[in-house]
């Protein structure tokens, strides 16, 4: 669209289903660079990208043409089917249903970007359960415990 101007920073953080601890070291960087791409694909920017075992987070520079939906969407249906064809796990891969959507300011993403930069040593220190419902309580999201990314009981 001309005369159209956007300056979105968004993160996100998404884990595999029931939280699972799937993804490993030996393609983890891989599955970095695949979502990336398909982050471009739908032609946004990807900021930063990182995670443990089971959870990323991602920061982007959003373009509003596509709905957040329709971009997670993509980026999760199209990275679980590449997992699933490079056999990168023992048992069929999926993503939990839903996401961590939260937006920063300009002057905030240097410190996000560490933030994602730094998963695996911030993850010694806090798990990855009461991270998330910091973050939530940070941008003052109220949520329901069961309906948080939890393992089956």
């Amino acid at each position: 669209m001309p005369n159209t101007h956007s300056e979105i920073h968004l993160h996100f953080v998404f884990t595999p289903k029931f939280r699972a601890a799937l993804i490993t070291p030996d393609w983890e960087i891989r599955l970095h660079k695949y979502i990336t791409g398909i982050v471009q694909k739908n032609d946004h920017k990807m900021l930063a990208i990182n995670g443990t075992e089971d959870h990323i987070h991602m920061l982007i520079g959003y373009r509003p043409a596509q709905s957040i939906p329709s971009l997670i969407q993509d980026v999760k249906a199209d990275s679980s089917q590449w997992i699933n064809n490079n056999k990168f796990c023992p048992t069929r891969f999926e993503w939990q249903s839903g996401y961590g959507a939260f937006s920063y300011s300009k002057s905030q993403i240097p410190g996000v970007i560490r933030y994602i930069q730094n998963q695996k040593e911030h993850h010694g220190k806090i798990k990855f359960l009461d991270e998330y419902k910091l973050l939530l309580d940070e941008f003052e999201i109220g949520y329901n415990e069961k309906y948080i990314f939890k393992i089956p009981e």
